[in-house]
């Protein structure tokens, strides 16, 4: 597993949304900045937490011009329903191959209950404007993520 880090060129995708959409990352480069984060599995529940969060704080990230991708191996019927229940407000896509997941550095090995097994490593990425990573989310609480971000967001518009 090779994470991206901060600099890197962010990977440009394309990606089915909950709706089946293609959702391109090249169409909000220079635009917007962009929050990529990465979960395991929709409606489960760390995920619906982490989720929530940021439904919650939709109207701060829109204030600091951030829009929000979701990323797991779902597929898109699923994150249909996780966005129905839960009333997301922002976009959820599938990477059912986990090539994206692949390409952020975020698929390797994972350690649960004694089990290993590949999946995604849950972890966010901020791409600038620019298109580069401008931070890497990767230490924080599920119930605390939206708030990381936040503050993260804030200090770097100083």
């Amino acid at each position: 597993m090779n994470t991206l880090t901060v600099g890197d060129k962010a990977p440009l995708f394309i990606l089915k949304d909950e709706n089946e959409k293609d959702i391109a990352l090249a169409d909000y480069i220079g635009k917007k900045q962009v929050l990529v984060y990465f979960y395991p599995k929709a409606m489960t529940p760390g995920c619906t937490v982490q989720a929530q969060g940021l439904r919650d704080s939709k109207s701060q990230l829109n204030d600091l011009n951030t829009v929000v991708f979701g990323i797991s191996p779902d597929e898109p019927k699923r994150l249909a329903k996780f966005c129905a229940r839960d009333e997301l407000n922002f976009t959820l896509l599938s990477d059912v191959d986990h090539k994206v997941a692949d390409d952020f550095g975020v698929w390797g090995l994972k350690k649960f209950m004694g089990r290993e097994y590949d999946g995604i490593h849950r972890l966010s990425f901020l791409i600038g404007l620019d298109g580069k990573i401008s931070h890497v989310f990767n230490k924080f609480k599920t119930k605390d993520h939206h708030q990381v971000v936040i503050d993260t967001l804030k200090e770097l518009a100083k």
